[in-house]
């Protein structure tokens, strides 16, 4: 009997990846079998729903261990595509590095004009139906990585055009992970990711390798937030547990993507996932019953329930207290 079999993990395809992760002498052995036999588990679970929904799946998923992170899921992660709206999180990190040098500041002014709003998209400067106005850096990147505003896009290219940010990403480590200039230099389509990079990044972040304690606290209090994105990953959750995921969704055409991490009750970064999804059926479903939505949906609730008392690895970061308030 091989070790595979004796741990009872199957022949989940992308388990192979976990045993690929080397494990110093200096790990438990017993803690690191278990932690090899839950990302099994969470692959197993990415593939069962992957493959009810369809279309094609790229991505890539860790769960930290205290050597390092375990590959649970390695599906076509270094395939350069479209992220859609995961890559507000690169551009939020471009605008950010220029609050950390000191180059811009949260309270900056940028002008809302009737010209520069993207119409009939996401986001609410859409909605303001009276132009011009005048919001901070710090409103426009809070409805960046929330509502997913799309006119928030436009905005960050008024003070950090398409070439900065893939300058700054570039000197990152990120060379994949770019948005796409167009004639003007202050906007931008949001580009392209791997699984991988997407994943990395994130694990930099949370890391806090990537941007000052101040930015990145901003950063994951945004995507934790009760606004933030809810239909996929966090959907089938209680408040409390929607407030351990970081997340960001991306949808456009036939593609449906997705990008966090969930971290343990103490606030340890736990599970790291990059989730593209393309080739999808019913395009012109942007809701919580499209399928690939749905897969993750179901995923989230799994890896939660998996994943319940395992503890996580590396800064943690505490939750904000959600008070709902009632006016006044």
């Amino acid at each position: 009997m091989d070790r595979r079999t004796a741990l009872g993990l199957g022949t989940v395809a992308t388990a192979g990846a976990v045993f690929g992760t080397a494990m110093p002498a200096a790990a438990d052995p017993t803690e690191q079998a278990d932690r090899e036999r839950l990302a099994a588990r969470i692959a197993a679970a990415f593939h069962r729903v992957s493959s009810r929904a369809g279309g094609n799946w790229q991505a890539y998923v860790s769960l930290a261990g205290p050597d390092g992170p375990l590959v649970a899921v390695n599906e076509s992660a270094d395939l350069r595509i479209e992220a859609y709206s995961v890559n507000k999180i690169a551009v939020a990190v471009a605008v950010l590095d220029k609050v950390d040098r000191g180059l811009l500041a949260l309270d900056h002014q940028v002008e809302v004009t009737e010209a520069i709003v993207v119409t009939g998209g996401d986001g609410i400067f859409s909605l303001d139906g009276a132009y011009p106005s005048l919001v901070t850096v710090g409103h426009v990147l809070a409805n960046l990585l929330t509502v997913s505003d799309d006119t928030a896009v436009r905005l960050c290219g008024l003070v950090c055009p398409a070439a900065e940010i893939n300058q700054i990403l570039v000197a990152k480590g990120f060379p994949n992970t770019q948005v796409q200039p167009v004639a003007n230099p202050n906007r931008f389509f949001l580009g392209t990711s791997t699984p991988r990079e997407t994943h990395d990044l994130l694990r930099a972040l949370v890391a806090g390798t990537l941007l000052s304690p101040a930015s990145t606290d901003r950063v994951l209090r945004l995507l934790r937030s009760p606004v933030a994105f809810t239909d996929g990953v966090r959907r089938e959750m209680s408040s409390a547990e929607r407030a351990r995921v970081a997340t960001k969704a991306g949808w456009y055409a036939d593609a449906r993507h997705e990008a966090g991490v969930i971290f343990d009750t103490a606030g340890a970064p736990l599970v790291t996932y990059a989730l593209f999804a393309d080739g999808q059926a019913d395009a012109d479903d942007f809701g919580a019953t499209h399928p690939a939505v749905q897969a993750r949906a179901r995923w989230g609730r799994r890896v939660m329930d998996l994943t319940a008392g395992v503890g996580g690895t590396g800064t943690t970061h505490r939750k904000h207290l959600y008070r709902p308030s009632n006016g006044g």
